[in-house]
């Protein structure tokens, strides 16, 4: 990620999760990545929605997600 793309400390962990669950770096993903694009396939979106609601993001679901798979739109979801 570029400069003008830090992500803030306290959502880093969504960007570990999404690469780790893509087999990437993070460092590989940009704001702009579309995570349906880069691999992400729907069991593993649901893997995601289950550990993020298990840490206390209730709020988020799978259509949320599935509908805008842009990372920096999940950043928000997830804010």
């Amino acid at each position: 990620m570029s400069d003008e793309q830090t992500i803030p400390a306290d959502r880093r962990f969504i960007v570990d999760d999404i690469a780790a669950a893509l087999g990437v770096s993070a460092d590989e993903l940009a704001i702009d990545t579309n995570l349906l694009d880069a691999g992400l396939d729907s069991v593993r979106i649901m893997s995601l929605v289950e550990k993020w609601r298990a840490a206390g993001h209730e709020q988020i679901d799978f259509a949320t997600l599935a509908s805008d798979p842009v990372l920096g739109s999940w950043l928000d979801a997830l804010s």
